[in-house]
C-alpha cells in the first residue's frame, strides 16, 4: 500500500461535478491499493498517519502528530483520496504499467479499512468516491509531502 500524504491548510474532492470531502487543515493522502496488500498494510498506513510528527510545536519545530494537534482541541482532518495510479510502473516505455494496482473490488475495500482505521485513531476523515473522475484541490502547506510505502519499498 503506498500514500502520498500532504499537510495541508486547505483540501477538498469534487468527484463528477459535486463535492464529496473538504477539510480545512491536516492531511491529504493520496492512497494506491496494490495487489500484494492485505489487512496488515492498512494497519501499517494509519498508524503511520495518525503518528507522523510534522506539525510544528511551540518551537517550530516539526514535533507534533495530527493525533496531538486534535488533543489540542484543533480542528484537524484527512481528505483520504483513491489513487490507483501510485502503482503505475513508468520504468519502461512510455504508458504507465498498472498491473501492481489491486482490482477494484480488492483495492475498495482496503480503502474502506484504511478509512475504518483512521477514524478509530479518532480522526475526522472526508473521502473521495471511488471510481469516480476526481478534481482534487490542495493547499499544501509548507510544503510537506511525505511517501509511504507498507512494503517499506522507499
Amino acid at each position: 500500500m503506498r500514500a502520498v500524504v500532504q499537510r495541508v491548510t486547505f483540501s477538498r474532492v469534487v468527484s463528477e461535478g459535486v463535492e464529496s470531502g473538504k477539510i480545512e487543515k491536516g492531511f491529504n493522502v493520496l492512497l494506491g491499493v496494490s495487489t500484494e496488500d492485505a489487512d496488515v498494510d492498512c494497519g501499517y498506513i494509519c498508524d503511520k498517519i495518525a503518528n507522523l510528527r510534522v506539525f510544528e510545536d511551540e518551537d517550530g519545530k516539526l514535533n507534533l502528530s495530527i493525533l496531538e494537534k486534535l488533543k489540542n482541541g484543533e480542528n484537524y482532518g484527512v481528505l483520504l483520496v483513491s489513487q490507483f495510479t501510485l502503482y503505475g510502473d513508468c520504468r519502461k516505455g512510455r504508458r504507465p504499467s498498472f498491473v501492481e494496482a489491486a482490482r477494484p473490488e480488492q483495492a475498495e475495500i482496503l480503502y474502506e479499512k484504511v478509512k475504518a482505521g483512521l477514524e478509530a485513531y479518532g480522526l475526522k476523515v472526508e473521502t473521495g468516491v471511488f471510481r469516480t473522475d476526481m478534481k482534487v484541490e490542495i493547499v499544501n502547506d509548507g510544503p510537506v509531502t511525505l511517501l509511504l510505502d507498507s512494503k517499506k519499498g522507499f
